[in-house]
């Protein structure tokens, strides 16, 4: 039985952290946010992401899933507009341009990895004849069902879905906008495989910064609490869990207070 959470307390606890963060005390701030976690240790608020962000704390292999949760049942009726109208986002489109343009499809089963409200599974719908959609956030998929793009889907967590899954291998898996909030990738990747008929395609793709900033890491939590991760590193656990790389593109993920996101689109294999 989870413990109840004092809400007055974390509220309190999180907002003194935030504005010790919003002084640029970034010591103060992580001792604020490791309160914030005693109060919360399954981190809603997404306290230990925040801490990486500032360089304090050990960069967690993923961000937690209460946070992705909460983060995206705050944001499901407003989150296309925000996504594509403010942020720019146009990754489903660059999925739909390369997958046309390398001649890869018609796809028979498509997994759509962190699905949201359905964007990337209504922009390749007329490729593909089955989709599955799966996203941890109740609301996002509640958006996704209402428009009928899906044939199945499932509020749950990749890692976890692409585990317990005994249906049937898919020959498409998409993953845009997920590795965000991932720091290690083999799981997903190998999560990925073993869900996978040979020669299946895997597109997903990825925010990253320079390569002075990561300065040899595989990954870390960028300025705005999402992680990044170094071309090496996905090329790297790619190779390790089967796959061969199509492409790699560079890309402009989204606009971040008036400033381009640096990413990869990545379009691979799995080996036969």
């Amino acid at each position: 039985m989870a413990k109840k959470i004092d809400e007055e307390a974390l509220a309190e606890a999180y907002n003194r952290a935030l504005a010790l963060e919003k002084a640029g005390d970034a010591d103060a701030a992580a001792k604020a946010y490791e309160q914030v976690l005693e109060l919360d240790p399954d981190d809603h608020g997404g306290a230990a992401v925040r801490m990486a962000a500032m360089g304090r704390g050990d960069t967690p292999p993923k961000a937690p899933d209460a946070y992705v949760e909460t983060l995206f049942d705050q944001h499901a009726e407003s989150f296309e507009e925000i996504l594509v109208e403010q942020l720019g986002y146009a990754v489903p489109v660059l999925v739909r341009q390369r997958l046309q343009e390398l001649k890869l499809g018609p796809f028979k089963r498509m997994l759509d990895l962190g699905c949201g409200t359905g964007l990337t599974g209504g922009t390749l719908r007329d490729m593909v004849d089955d989709i599955t959609g799966i996203d941890l956030s109740e609301n996002m998929v509640e958006i996704a069902h209402e428009k009928d793009l899906y044939e199945t889907l499932y509020v749950a967590e990749a890692e976890d879905f692409l585990e317990d899954n005994e249906e049937e291998p898919f020959d498409l898996v998409t993953a845009t906008d997920v590795l965000p909030y991932l720091g290690a990738l083999e799981p997903l990747f190998f999560g990925a495989s073993e869900n996978m008929v040979p020669g299946g395609i895997f597109v997903f793709s990825s925010e990253t910064l320079p390569e002075d900033v990561l300065s040899g890491r595989s990954y870390m939590v960028g300025p705005h609490q999402r992680f990044a991760h170094s071309e090496i590193y996905i090329r790297e656990r790619l190779s390790a869990t089967g796959f061969e790389v199509i492409e790699i593109s560079e890309i402009n993920v989204r606009m971040q207070d008036g400033h381009p996101t640096p990413g990869h689109l990545v379009i691979a294999r799995l080996k036969g």
